[in-house]
């Protein structure tokens, strides 16, 4: 039996029936076409399903979309300011080479926004535990950390 659902995603509403058991990832892939947002394990230990709901980093994967319900989520997608420009979290990763495949890329930018939400200037302990739910497999997490540094440098 469906469910019927409205969620304003990167700041466009969508209304729409849904199965509610369809993960929230799955809803953002699959239903609105926005990939950035990736299916990395399906038990939220790698983090790369990571969104913002009403700001807070949240995996994906864990969350069915009826639970999005009346709430906002911003993707990677709707996380730069204009078409064609970058966030400067976005920047600081290139920058910084926080990135190699780029498949954890989107999550860790969202967790990484998270945390600066929060904690304007972490030290770098603080980012190291922010990103805590996220696994990189290239990078070593040590240009990650520095793009973070960077971002929240300004």
């Amino acid at each position: 039996m469906a469910s019927s659902i409205t969620v304003t995603v990167n700041g466009a509403q969508h209304t729409g029936e849904v199965e509610p058991r369809l993960l929230l990832v799955d809803y953002l892939r699959a239903n609105l076409n926005l990939t950035g947002t990736h299916v990395g394990c399906d038990t939220s230990s790698c983090g790369a399903c990571t969104v913002l709901l009403d700001g807070a980093a949240v995996k994906a994967c864990t969350l069915f979309a009826v639970q999005a319900n009346g709430r906002e989520v911003t993707t990677i997608e709707g996380l730069a300011p204009a078409r064609g420009e970058f966030h400067p979290i976005q920047v600081a990763f290139w920058e910084e080479h926080g990135l190699q495949c780029g498949f954890c890329t989107p999550g860790m930018i969202m967790s990484a926004h998270g945390l600066l939400s929060k904690t304007p200037n972490p030290s770098e302990q603080e980012i190291r535990e922010g990103l805590s739910g996220n696994l990189c497999r290239c990078t070593g997490y040590h240009n990650i950390v520095k793009a973070v540094q960077r971002a929240a440098a300004g």
